[in-house]
């Protein structure tokens, strides 16, 4: 940030003081992307044109005054695509070589020969096409696995996905799904997808992944998929609650892999997205396009025509 210092007043503030420190700015970088004060804090933005946040997702900032308005909204789009991708492919081998039992039976100390599961030739169905989905269609399609989308529209010469299936569609096409990632951002269209019907309509040895948002998943409807053996498995990197309260009985389910909402948090992250805010306000000054600007009505940053 000391670059911007030398050409704006730059204020710093926790949540507690952004109202105060809203009055009289032209832009505001959100570091705290899981922070809710924005909503709070807006009757302060007399003066505001553009609001950056460190994050993919907007959800916690796109309340409905911001979207009713003029600023700009954009986003940290690209910085944790492959990272994320790294991670899916990371946790479908966990499952497929069974990492976690040989790490029980090591703890054990005890030497019993298992056979594994191949990756090779299953299928993986990502929701969500934007570039974290399409990060990791080509990630999973490098290790031999078969891929296909779900998107906003249908398509069947999708560059990275081959085909698309359409998002309202998505209940025929899990049944076919070995791994079902769920990558998409949380619009109202979105939430609570993950239900008892979608995970009645999966195969009773798929797993689910989902490193998207916490709010496109029903808790206890997955819960109860696991329990009953309707679901073989799940990795979580995101939760409706975070932190995931120690009570949630996600914690001691055998066939479930956790993470901390750090999918994405490589070594260097947080220096890069402040990279990604100094890039914007450089383009901001010097009056260029920004980059990343978020469609306020769909929340998200749209892909070109032939990505969708």
């Amino acid at each position: 940030m000391g670059s911007i210092e030398q050409t704006a007043e730059v204020r710093y503030t926790r949540a507690d003081g952004l109202a105060e420190a809203l009055r009289g700015a032209d832009a505001l970088f959100v570091y705290d992307f899981l922070s809710t004060a924005v909503p709070d804090a807006w009757h302060g933005a007399d003066r505001l044109r553009w609001l950056h946040i460190a994050s993919a997702g907007v959800d916690p900032v796109l309340f409905p005054e911001l979207r009713d308005s003029d600023v700009v909204l954009t986003n940290s789009r690209g910085v944790f695509d492959d990272p994320i991708a790294e991670y899916v492919l990371g946790v479908i081998l966990a499952f497929a070589k069974d990492f976690a039992g040989s790490l029980r039976l090591q703890d054990e100390a005890r030497w019993q020969h298992r056979e594994t599961e191949r990756i090779s030739g299953t299928h993986a169905l990502v929701m969500g096409t934007g570039p974290i989905g399409r990060a990791i269609a080509r990630m999973l399609r490098a290790a031999g696995m078969k891929v296909a989308g779900v998107g906003r529209r249908a398509r069947e010469d999708d560059p990275d996905f081959g085909t698309v299936h359409a998002s309202d569609r998505l209940a025929e096409h899990l049944p076919a799904a070995d791994y079902v990632v769920a990558v998409a951002p949380l619009t109202e269209q979105t939430k609570g997808i993950f239900n008892a019907t979608a995970f009645a309509a999966m195969k009773p040895t798929a797993r689910f992944v989902n490193v998207g948002r916490g709010e496109l998943v029903v808790t206890g409807d997955l819960i109860e998929a696991l329990r009953s053996g309707q679901l073989a498995g799940a990795a979580l990197d995101v939760f409706d609650t975070e932190p995931l309260p120690a009570d949630n009985p996600l914690w001691s389910m055998p066939n479930v892999l956790l993470s901390p909402h750090m999918s994405g948090d490589f070594i260097g992250w947080r220096n890069t997205l402040v990279e990604v805010f100094a890039d914007n306000f450089r383009r901001w000054t010097s009056g260029l396009p920004l980059r990343n600007v978020v469609d306020k009505t769909l929340g998200y940053v749209p892909s070109p025509p032939q990505e969708r």
